[in-house]
């Protein structure tokens, strides 16, 4: 791509009002006046902004819908051609050749309509209305560079975004009415972070049927952090945009789209949970899911040294706390906690040496499972792996498929996927940068995982706080300040409906901050179901349920997977393509 200069943004908060068309289209075009004239050249609206967003049903709707273009857009693009600036429209479109409705979004610019997408992950109020969104998600090439349109729930699909970023947008322009969480949101930021792409995020405030929706407009810049934001009101916040910084994707330091593994993420383009999975995980003579419990998991966070003997007195002290508190039933240790960071290949050895052989009878011992990372040496080549052990010895190990700067010169990458089935449930593993791999932890869902449990070594920050909103949120959705507001794993954990055991490395001087937790498996669950997120070297355990009402269907949102049921594959393609 060629050098795209940087350029002013701007994200319009609004707050329309039910069947006053004009008066909402007159304030929208007054806070884009007001916006170009403060020399945004992108500038982006909220979803519906022109109609408001709760409406009962098509017979409701109908008087409010329009074509695109139509009357509407060619308002905002006397604007866009007088300024030399784009907007983004939210609107109700009508397909004149179906007389289809649907949620929209519209790219207009000087000379007209750029493009246009239709909402393809519908909230619960759309299908009253609206079909489906039938175009793909497309990227849209402008002067200011590679522009992607995402509506509202579209978001809570790492698919959706991870499609635009894949074909090259810069800027996804996330139009929305958010609701039922304090804003900035954290899949805003997790999108922005794992894509290493601005997120430019236009939400509405204020009540409307009942519905108190969350404000906090913002633009989020590649590392997550927030460039600028609006918490209550209508309102303009601007930041600006640097394509170059975008276009390095790097997420951490790592070149993580050069670097994804396509050739192993089929498992996208089906969906495992459309059918019972009681029923779909044991046909043809296949492994049924466990019976599942409630149990109780733990992570500990520390700093690994270079001798095997210590760590594993490391371990084993911490493993013993922990079983002096509690019952875990499994306990997740870092990345490489067995043979340590400094020059793992050194200390790596076989699945039958001494070091794995003492780890395995520590776990055989406690009674318990036990998950921690290796050096794994397999004649000359040499793996970052974890171990799984428990009371029956070693159930299993995973070699790490996402290498990262760090194993990069010295490990060799896993290949393949792997689950195991425990009283406690489905357990997955994966290890350290395969967790900023969204398409990694969605793989082992669509397998039927109900625990993930992640082993980690990853620098850097991860987390940003909030400062608390003025928004009334009802109890017992928290507006108070947070330290810990977004977390990228727990978008992990939520978006796949699983319980994520991520458990980091915390050596600060190294750039280990740790930030380590169980996170549950319930986005919209508050206050969340999650451990203490950790701070030094330290433990924490929560209270998991794998288990299921004696039903023949799923009644746990661990097992029903609501988020999983509810994507759409057959827009998917180009996340699994690699055949050139």
């Amino acid at each position: 791509m060629t050098t795209t200069p940087s350029y002013r943004a701007a994200t319009v908060q609004f707050e329309p009002t039910m069947y006053e068309k004009e008066r909402n289209i007159a304030r929208l075009v007054a806070l884009c006046e007001e916006a170009a004239a403060g020399g945004a050249r992108l500038i982006v609206t909220p979803e519906m902004g022109t109609t408001g967003y709760c409406w009962y049903d098509r017979d409701e709707m109908r008087p409010f819908v329009e074509t695109v273009p139509g009357a509407s857009t060619d308002r905002f693009q006397q604007i866009c051609e007088a300024h030399h600036c784009y907007i983004v429209l939210g609107m109700p479109e009508v397909d004149s050749a179906t007389d289809l409705f649907y949620n929209t979004a519209v790219l207009i610019g000087p000379q007209g309509v750029v493009g246009k997408h239709r909402k393809s992950h519908p909230y619960i109020a759309e299908p009253k209305w609206a079909a489906n969104g039938d175009i793909a998600h497309q990227v849209f090439d402008t002067e200011l560079g590679r522009i992607g349109l995402l509506v509202c729930m579209d978001l809570h699909f790492f698919e959706t975004a991870r499609l635009e970023a894949v074909a090259g947008a810069d800027v996804i322009c996330h139009i929305s009415n958010w609701l039922a969480e304090r804003t900035p949101a954290p899949y805003w930021i997790s999108r922005a972070f794992e894509n290493s792409c601005y997120v430019i995020e236009a939400n509405r405030w204020g009540l409307e049927r009942t519905v108190q929706f969350s404000g906090g407009s913002c633009v989020i810049a590649p590392d997550g952090s927030i460039a600028a934001s609006i918490d209550s009101g209508d309102g303009v916040a601007y930041a600006q945009i640097d394509p170059g910084t975008v276009r390095k994707r790097e997420v951490l330091g790592e070149q993580v789209f050069a670097k994804r593994r396509p050739e192993l993420y089929a498992e996208l383009m089906s969906n495992s949970f459309t059918w019972n999975p009681g029923d779909f995980f044991r046909l043809y003579g296949y492994q049924p899911i466990p019976k599942g419990k409630v149990s109780e998991i733990a992570v500990v966070q520390f700093a690994p040294a270079d001798d095997p003997s210590a760590n594993l007195a490391t371990i084993e002290r911490h493993a013993r706390d922990l079983m002096a508190r509690g019952t875990p039933e499994m306990i997740v240790f870092p990345e490489l906690a067995l043979t340590g960071l400094t020059d793992p290949a050194a200390c790596a050895e076989a699945l039958e040496g001494p070091t794995v052989t003492a780890f395995t009878r520590l776990a055989m011992k406690l009674r318990t499972y036990l998950v921690a990372g290796i050096a794994e040496r397999e004649g000359t080549a040499v793996y970052n792996t974890a171990l799984l052990a428990g009371p029956e010895g070693l159930v299993g190990s995973y070699r790490k498929i996402h290498l990262g700067n760090a194993d990069a010169d010295w490990a060799t990458a896993g290949d393949k996927w792997k689950v195991f089935d425990l009283a406690i449930g489905r357990v997955g593993l994966a290890i350290g940068h395969d967790a900023l791999y969204p398409e990694a932890i969605r793989a082992l869902a669509l397998r039927g995982c109900d625990i993930v449990a992640c082993p980690a070594a990853i620098a850097g920050v991860f987390t940003g706080a909030h400062a608390g909103t003025a928004i009334p949120h009802n109890y017992p959705i928290p507006k108070g300040a947070d330290p810990y507001h977004w977390h990228a794993f727990r978008t992990r954990s939520g978006e796949n409906n699983i319980y994520l055991a991520f458990a980091n490395v915390v050596d600060p001087g190294r750039g280990f901050l740790g930030a380590s937790a169980v996170f549950g498996p319930d986005t919209f669950a508050f206050p969340r179901q999650e451990s203490a997120i950790l701070d030094g070297e330290e433990s924490a355990s929560v209270r998991i349920d794998t288990s299921n009402l004696d039903t023949p269907y799923p009644t746990n949102v661990v097992r029903r997977k609501d988020l999983i049921v509810m994507r759409l594959p057959h827009h998917y393609l180009p996340l699994v393509t690699w055949h050139q």
